[in-house]
């Protein structure tokens, strides 16, 4: 599994960990903004107007109404991300990451509504009767220029669906689940494999039914979960009132420094924080990734910029809104800085020659935000009765010292008896063929850390029950919507019939996913991500000349439907 992880972190490093990556998503949506004149302010109230139904036309051509297809697209982008992810960047970069996935967000909003739009405008009608769109269809029929000259990106389109499919597995398939059943064992001590085996036969029979069933489905967990969700965080929230000002201050006051080492958590640089931070804000709210744009093709409407307008509040509700009530949660109850007894991930575990303290040294800061390497340890560790006895060495879990370790032998587990011997240790990575349990105290993250931080509230340890219940929901949908994302980039490939083999090998890996390694999961997951997202960046920036002339368009379009209606200025 390490080494499955280290090419994963290899390739990774390449592009979404890579440091030009976060600026080409925030130049884009920082570039739209501008170019645009603010269209995520100047069109947000006319968003809501067009969602809440005012107006929609039943025999306009499409297969869901406005606010379906937000629910639908809500449900792809509230999930893991919202739970998980906000404890993952909060883990990695400190408080400060958060301020930069809301920056993410607030550039975000204006990507998507270009992205949405766009694929809106050059969707298709398939055979059956159905809408398909994304960016690949827009990269597909667009007029592309080329010094003067017709360039076709058939190729691009291609590239974006293979992305896409990929991507329905990294981004909506794997971690979802994988965070689900992480969650009920903790909460519940359910197998995983149960878990998995359930859930994976519920996912089956509902993406079956194609998108009007997805919708319908959708639009009714998402209010659902939401509210769920939000009373089980306000109450964390208001019991720890007095911690909410230090929260802001927190998340505001070291943008530019990078965090500072508190408690368990060791610090990080603002590099760190910032590139931790607009990674995760696009797992959130998957702007500028193209994936919502394939749920909003399935929109009633005659005219594409009315629903480019739906999707500006997306990344509004989910990362604008949720991810910062998940981020104040866990920062006032204090559970993201503090170590938590837990069962330690391979993947997670390094240790280190010789001996480092927290908060003190600079060796160790410089080491955990990967601007100096310090010497690992390689040989035997020496156990007796599950403790370990050398003492020349640092052992780190989470990107924290460990503390309290225990080393059992999984067989011995069942009469809780500890492992006595050597275990082989290279390169500071444990490579003992035998099945070895560690555990001991030391941060914490994702999902796990999630639930801790829900238990500091008013409802006590049954805040853990809310985080469970709203993961599945929220994740549960997400991978449905993603399921769909992925069955229309199929069809673009290989046409209808290659469906039903995507959506069963769709589900079998739901299955296998529920009882993997998170870390490799989560890496997987960002090298997804950004294969998909750079086709489409490239894609809508040369199309800005046609995405302001649909803007004018669609002002023509407005004034002669509804005459005497207010509306934006659209030129």
């Amino acid at each position: 599994m390490h080494q499955v992880n280290e090419f994963l972190k290899l390739i990774d490093s390449f592009i979404g960990s890579a440091a030009w990556f976060p600026y080409a998503l925030l130049g884009t949506g920082l570039f739209f903004t501008i170019y645009l004149k603010f269209p995520q302010i100047r069109f947000f109230r006319h968003a809501l107007r067009i969602v809440s139904g005012k107006y929609d036309k039943e025999e306009l051509p499409g297969d869901t109404s406005h606010f379906q297809a937000l629910a639908t697209a809500l449900s792809g982008t509230v999930g893991t991300g919202n739970i998980a992810g906000v404890a993952l960047a909060l883990h990695l970069g400190g408080p400060a990451a958060l301020f930069w996935m809301l920056v993410t967000a607030a550039f975000g909003m204006c990507t998507k509504f270009v992205e949405v739009s766009l694929s809106h405008k050059y969707r298709e009608k398939l055979d059956d009767g159905t809408m398909a769109g994304g960016p690949m269809y827009y990269m597909k029929n667009a007029e592309f220029l080329l010094m003067g000259k017709k360039v076709n990106l058939k190729w691009l389109a291609a590239i974006f669906a293979f992305a896409t499919v990929l991507s329905s597995f990294g981004t909506g398939s794997l971690p979802q689940i994988n965070s689900i059943s992480g969650t009920l064992q903790t909460t519940f001590d359910l197998n995983p494999v149960i878990t998995g085996a359930v859930l994976s036969v519920l996912l089956g029979l509902v993406i079956i039914g194609g998108i009007k069933r997805i919708a319908a489905v959708t639009s009714k967990l998402v209010p659902g979960m939401a509210i769920i969700y939000f009373i089980g965080a306000f109450a964390v929230i208001l019991a720890n009132i007095g911690n909410i000002v230090p929260s802001f201050v927190a998340i505001f006051g070291d943008i530019f420094t990078g965090s500072a080492a508190t408690g368990g958590f060791v610090g990080a640089s603002l590099a760190f924080a910032f590139n931790k931070g607009v990674g995760r804000g696009l797992f959130s709210n998957e702007a500028g990734q193209g994936s919502a744009p394939i749920a909003h093709a399935s929109a009633k409407a005659n005219e594409p910029l009315s629903e480019g307008m739906v999707a500006i509040l997306e990344p509004f509700i989910d990362t604008i809104v949720i991810c910062t009530v998940t981020g104040l949660v866990l920062l006032s109850s204090g559970a993201w800085s503090e170590k938590h007894q837990n069962n330690f991930e391979y993947t997670d575990i390094e240790i280190l020659q010789g001996q480092y303290s927290e908060n003190q040294d600079k060796l160790l800061y410089n080491h955990i935000n990967d601007k100096e390497s310090l010497p690992t340890f390689s040989g035997n560790l020496e156990v007796q009765r599950g403790e370990i006895m050398n003492t020349d060495i640092t052992f780190l879990h989470a990107r924290s010292i460990a503390e309290d370790v225990k080393v059992y032998s999984v067989e011995d587990l069942i009469d809780e008896s500890l492992f006595t011997g050597k275990i082989q240790i290279e390169n500071g990575k444990v490579t003992d063929e035998r099945l070895l349990s560690f555990e001991g105290k030391s941060l914490v993250h994702s999902a796990s850390l999630t639930t801790i931080a829900f238990t500091r509230g008013w409802f006590g340890e049954y805040g853990k029950y809310i985080v469970s219940i709203g993961l599945l929901l929220f994740a549960f949908s997400t991978a449905i919507s993603w399921s769909y994302y992925g069955d229309r980039a199929m069809t673009f490939l290989f046409g209808t019939k290659s469906v039903i083999y995507y959506r069963i090998v769709y589900v079998i890996a739901f299955f296998f996913a529920a009882f993997q390694d998170t870390t490799i999961i989560w890496t997987l997951s960002g090298i997804t991500i950004a294969v998909m997202t750079l086709p489409n960046l490239l894609g809508i920036i040369w199309l800005r000349k046609d995405m302001k002339k649909t803007i004018s368009e669609y002002g023509d379009f407005f004034e002669e439907q509804f005459p005497g209606q207010k509306h934006p200025k659209f030129k």
